[in-house]
């Protein structure tokens, strides 16, 4: 908790005032973080791949790694104390064929990227975070994969996903994807989602999102839907306007909460480096559906690869 207390305010001053910081190439002490961190997921990702090589001359692929760092904070009316950090790499690994990634994360980062889920940090989701898992395909550009390793609570699982995009004309496609996985203690479950996306102007798409989640440790669905309006302002500048539900099957079909937001992303400072700043309103049930205000800051780092 006292790293991201201590970072914020670098993000404030880095971010919201950076003209009086000087040009971005005088900021080396950026070059050297991205030079280090990149170094060690690419030599993890040399360390890894040489646990399947068969023949030291066969190699014709060096093995490479890319890792996704973002640190936030969410604050709103009633809570305060919203932080939230995440993690993500993957490694390719030549000798197997690119056909195996080794991913490592501290959330399971298949699960969409919901803004339900990012403003609302609770002792479940922070007990199901760490995940460690490897991933295969039949094909590298194969819609089916398959998982087996270790998340939630350091339980071993199995997991299997199939994905398709279909184009609609020349300006809207729909992806499904359904899953099916098993947790040693949880037991089964199954996912199901379905988006569709609309492309307005070549700056502007609409996007209708659907996802339902069936969980055997408590014999229930939870679904979760979403609008969302996407606008590129520019080359380094996006804005993303969203409105979000969320509820249960159990003991009936009920809505827990909804969420609206308008998310600026900006490119700044280095092509690596991204800030989002994220205005929102939540109701949720446990609150009688009372309004509650809040705001996400968030910067993110990708790494490694060449």
């Amino acid at each position: 908790m006292k790293p991201l207390i201590t970072f914020f305010p670098l993000f404030v001053i880095t971010f919201f005032c950076k003209p009086c910081l000087g040009d971005e190439q005088e900021k080396p002490w950026l070059d050297a973080l991205h030079e280090n961190i990149s170094e060690s997921v690419n030599e993890s990702a040399l360390w890894f791949d040489e646990f399947f090589m068969i023949d030291q001359n066969s190699l014709s692929e060096k093995a490479l790694g890319e890792a996704r760092i973002q640190l936030g904070w969410n604050p709103r009316s009633r809570e305060l104390n919203q932080f939230e950090n995440r993690f993500k790499i993957r490694y390719k690994l030549p000798n197997l064929k690119n056909r195996v990634d080794l991913v490592l994360s501290d959330y399971d980062d298949e699960q969409p990227d919901n803004l339900l889920q990012n403003t609302r940090v609770d002792s479940r989701n922070e007990q199901n975070r760490f995940n460690l898992a490897l991933q295969w395909k039949a094909k590298p550009d194969s819609g089916l994969s398959h998982r087996i390793g270790i998340g939630r609570r350091l339980q071993p699982y199995v997991k299997s996903r199939y994905r398709i995009v279909a184009g609609i004309g020349t300006q809207a496609d729909i992806r499904l994807e359904s899953s099916v996985y098993y947790y040693s203690s949880d037991g089964f479950g199954a996912e199901f989602s379905g988006r569709y996306s609309y492309v307005i102007n070549p700056a502007s798409m609409f996007r209708f999102n659907n996802h339902f989640y069936f969980r055997d440790e408590t014999n229930d669905w939870l679904w979760q839907h979403s609008w969302q309006h996407l606008v590129q302002l520019d080359e380094k500048n996006a804005l993303i306007c969203g409105l979000y539900i969320e509820g249960l099957s159990q003991p009936n079909y009920h809505l827990n909460e909804y969420l609206a937001s308008s998310r600026w992303r900006v490119n700044a400072l280095r092509d690596w480096l991204f800030f989002e700043v994220e205005p929102y309103i939540t109701w949720r049930k446990d609150e009688a559906f009372s309004a509650s205000y809040g705001i996400g800051l968030r910067v993110e780092g990708y790494f490694g690869q060449s």
